[in-house]
C-alpha cells in the first residue's frame, strides 16, 4: 500500500514520468560480497510503498544478479506502478571484475536479456553505461577517442535509438560519472536522459553549465551520487569517503564549512545535500541507494522535509556553494 504522493517529472519529450527520488541498485545486493535476495527484495517494496515509481539498475550491478533480484521484487506488481531504468556496455566478469562491449550484438543481448531477468516487454529506459572508462575516470589526460567514445557513438547509440523507434524502449541516454563526455554525446545523439553521479552536488558544481545545456533542450537528468558517496551522508568525519575513497583534508574542511552552516538551522546535512541536488531545473529525479526498507524510508522523509530559504542564501554568502547554482524556493 502506497503511504506517499511523491512529486512526479517528465523525462525530457517522452511519455515517462518519475518520482523525483528513485531507488538505486548498484549496491542492493552488496558492494563486494553479493548478499541474499530478501533483503534486497524487501527493500524494492518499501520503495513501491513509500510511493517511489523509478527503479534505476544495470547490467553490471552486483555481478550481474541486480536485475534478476529487482525482476523478482516486481513480479505481479502492476506495470504502470514503476518505471525501470537499466544500462547497458559495461558488464560483470567471474572474478569480480567488468568489461565493456558497445558492439550492436552486446547491446541487443543486453535488452534482450534486461527484459528476460526484469520480467518485462519494454524497458522504460536504457542508458549507454560507462563509455568514459578508466583512463577518463582517472584524470590521465585521455582523449575521447581513447575511451569508448566511438564505439558508443557508432555502435551502442544506434541500436538503442533503433529500439526506441520500435517501442522497445522508452528513452535512451547515457550514464556515468562525468558530464563532460555526456555533453558531447549531447551534441551528436537524439538521447532523452542522463544519469550523472557524482558531479553535481552541495559539495561540487562543476556541471552547471552541461546541466544548463540539457535543460534548454528538455534532456531530463536523473543525479546519482549526490552525497559523493558517502561524506555528505555521513558528515565530515575522520574516514567518510568521497567519490569511492578516503576524503582528502580539502574535501573535509569544506564538508566541514558546509554542514556549520546547516547546523546552524538544525538540517542535517544529508537532508541539505538531497534538496540541493532536487532543486536544479534540469533534475528529473534523484537515484538515491538503498539496501534495506529503513533506507529507503530515511531517504523519503529527508525529500519531505523543507529547509530554510536562509540556509542556501547563508551557503551561497560564505563562497560554499556556486552563485549561480539553482536553489529550493
Amino acid at each position: 500500500m502506497t503511504t506517499n504522493t511523491l512529486p512526479r517529472r517528465r523525462v525530457g519529450r517522452t511519455a515517462l514520468e518519475v518520482t523525483h527520488i528513485g531507488l538505486g541498485t548498484a549496491f542492493l545486493l552488496g558492494l563486494d560480497v553479493v548478499r541474499e535476495d530478501a533483503p534486497a527484495i524487501a527493500t524494492v517494496h518499501a520503495a513501491l510503498d513509500q510511493g517511489i515509481n523509478f527503479i534505476d539498475t544495470a547490467a553490471l550491478y552486483s555481478r550481474g544478479q541486480a536485475e534478476r533480484v529487482v525482476g523478482e521484487a516486481l513480479r505481479g506488481v502492476p506495470r504502470d506502478r514503476f518505471v525501470i531504468q537499466t544500462k547497458a556496455g559495461r558488464f560483470p566478469k567471474p572474478d569480480g571484475g567488468s568489461y565493456h562491449d558497445y558492439s550492436r550484438e552486446a547491446i541487443l543481448r543486453s535488452v534482450e536479456n534486461s527484459m528476460k531477468l526484469l520480467g518485462v516487454d519494454r524497458l522504460d529506459s536504457v542508458l549507454v553505461h560507462d563509455a568514459d572508462g578508466d583512463k577518463f575516470n582517472r584524470g590521465q589526460g585521455a582523449s575521447l577517442e581513447d575511451t569508448y567514445f566511438r564505439d558508443a557513438l557508432d555502435h551502442a547509440f544506434p541500436t538503442l535509438l533503433e529500439l526506441r523507434s520500435q517501442g522497445v524502449i522508452g528513452a535512451v541516454g547515457a550514464g556515468m560519472n562525468q558530464w563532460q563526455m555526456e555533453w558531447e554525446f549531447a551534441k551528436r545523439v537524439d538521447v532523452d536522459c542522463f544519469l550523472l553521479a557524482g558531479r553535481y552536488t552541495l559539495l561540487e558544481q562543476t556541471s552547471l553549465d552541461f546541466l544548463e545545456y540539457c535543460r534548454q533542450r528538455n534532456i531530463a537528468i536523473f543525479l546519482g551520487g549526490v552525497f559523493n558517496s558517502g561524506i555528505l551522508a555521513t558528515g565530515p568525519r575522520e574516514g567518510a569517503s568521497y567519490n569511492y575513497a578516503a576524503a582528502p583534508a580539502h574535501v573535509i574542511e569544506k564538508a566541514r564549512k558546509i554542514d556549520a552552516v546547516c547546523a546552524r538551522y538544525g538540517v542535517p546535512l544529508r537532508v541539505a545535500a538531497l534538496h540541493f541536488a532536487m532543486a536544479h531545473p534540469a533534475v528529473v529525479s534523484v537515484v538515491l541507494g538503498a539496501q534495506k526498507p529503513e533506507e529507503v524510508i530515511a531517504n523519503v522523509a529527508a525529500a519531505q522535509q523543507t529547509p530554510p530559504a536562509a540556509l542556501w542564501a547563508d551557503l551561497k554568502r560564505e563562497g560554499l556553494i556556486a552563485p549561480e547554482a539553482p536553489t529550493p524556493a
